[in-house]
């Protein structure tokens, strides 16, 4: 499977926490793992298995960026003027605390790819200003190093 569609894995089960209880999240992590989908456009999806070395990635990736969320959402209130973590987007919210993680604690992905890769969730999972308005945030945090 190819990064980018194991980024996208990693922001479906991440957007999941959104939504559920923490004491909930090991049984959606089960049902996740269970049947994941990787859409190949508007009208089919297709199912897919993954690799144990794939599974380990993206529920050890989803479990750094979990224990790193209040820090994440700092950083994008801080950046997001006007606006805080718990107003954005569901989808917005989710792609940016994907990203930022990569951008601040994945020392294996340059920080130009994170933004790239977060503006095409954006643009896949948001609205019509999701992908300018990640790009925008992620650009500030960006020059802040």
């Amino acid at each position: 499977m190819k990064r980018t569609q194991i980024r996208e894995q990693i922001f479906k089960l991440l957007f999941r926490h959104e939504f559920n209880d923490v004491a909930d999240m090991p049984e959606q992590i089960r049902l996740f793992f269970e049947r994941p989908a990787i859409e190949e456009d508007e009208n089919k999806s297709k199912d897919v298995t993954f690799t144990d070395d794939e599974e380990k990635y993206i529920l050890d990736k989803y479990e750094s960026i979990v224990e790193k969320i209040d820090t994440i959402d700092a950083m994008i209130t801080d950046t997001a003027k006007g606006w805080s973590a718990e107003r954005l987007g569901k989808v917005d919210l989710t792609v940016l605390r994907l990203a930022i993680y990569e951008m601040k604690y994945d020392e294996d992905i340059p920080v130009s790819v994170a933004i790239d890769e977060a503006v095409e969730l954006a643009k896949k999972f948001g609205q019509d200003e999701s992908g300018a308005f990640v790009n925008g945030i992620l650009a500030k945090i960006a020059k802040q190093d």
